[in-house]
């Protein structure tokens, strides 16, 4: 399946590429840091939705008067909407991509309004935009990490070596899910579903290319799993202090979200993992006759 870039992207790379070329002589040195730079800017680029949410969740605690006549919540929802619309008017999202975003959307925002309810967590009160206590700009947290693995696969030409079934991807994400919801009246499951992460993913190598005058790299598609994981706790510990929800923890002052909310997050994402593959398929390295090809 295609994965070019929406028009906007096009325009980005071919602008990026004449300057590259430009950068290109040098020894190994330079040539390693035009490359990580590439890297670096690509990833912010794929984080562009989290990153306008999360500085809309911390302007709203910094600057929102407490007394407004429109509830900091109401506000954070409509600028939810409007980031959301943006990122669709401006092509930064193809139409395919926003669906699995939507979903993802309506998966979070059901598993928020079960854990609100049950105390995992809760919001500031007030305003009218909520579904049985939960702010509807919960649901675009949710969406963020949707969009960010969908930019990614389209940014880094993601090719997976040994990919596991999706089938087996499929069954073990709904396991997860149900399991989120089951843990509070059954055993609590998550060490079974990450074992089985494990085994699903153990072999399976990620390759992958900062821009096209680059070689092909590849890492442990598990270490790459790690890593978003760690940063989604990052931003989870500048929403919580930023005030956009609280754990029972935290509830007599603020406290770092514990680590081993690290591995809720990495599970919790498997399921956006799989909900992308089923507008990426997993495909295979490129052969070496085929990288030197122009790409569509």
């Amino acid at each position: 399946m295609s994965r070019a870039f929406t028009s906007v992207e096009q325009r980005i790379d071919a602008w990026a590429h004449r300057r590259l070329e430009r950068l290109e002589p040098g020894g190994a040195l330079r040539r390693g840091l035009v490359e990580f730079t590439v890297f670096v800017l690509k990833q912010a680029w794929a984080c562009i939705f989290g990153a306008a949410m999360l500085t809309a969740l911390v302007a709203a605690r910094l600057w929102y008067p407490d007394d407004a006549a429109l509830a900091r919540t109401d506000a954070l929802v409509i600028a939810a909407v409007a980031i959301q619309a943006i990122m669709l008017l401006a092509r930064l999202e193809s139409g395919r991509e926003v669906w699995v975003i939507l979903l993802f959307h309506v998966v979070g925002t059901a598993m928020e309004i079960f854990k609100t309810d049950v105390g995992s967590w809760s919001y500031e009160d007030g305003g009218v935009l909520r579904i049985a206590g939960v702010p509807l700009y919960t649901g675009f947290m949710y969406a963020a990490v949707g969009s960010y693995l969908v930019r990614v696969f389209r940014l880094f030409e993601l090719r997976f070596e040994r990919y596991p079934p999706i089938w087996a991807t499929a069954v073990v994400a709904i396991g997860i899910y149900a399991n989120f919801f089951a843990h509070h009246f059954l055993p609590d499951a998550r060490w079974v579903l990450l074992a089985l992460v494990v085994a699903l993913y153990a072999r399976c190598t990620m390759h992958f290319r900062n821009h096209r005058t680059r070689p092909w790299r590849r890492m442990p598609v598990l270490a790459a799993f790690v890593g978003v994981a760690f940063f989604i706790w990052i931003a989870e510990n500048v929403g919580t202090a930023a005030g956009a929800w609280i754990y029972p923890d935290q509830a007599d002052g603020w406290q770092p979200v514990s680590i081993s909310k690290l591995v809720a997050w990495l599970l919790l994402m498997m399921i956006s993992v799989v909900l992308v593959t089923f507008v990426y398929r997993p495909q295979p390295p490129v052969r070496s006759d085929d990288a030197a090809r122009p790409r569509g």
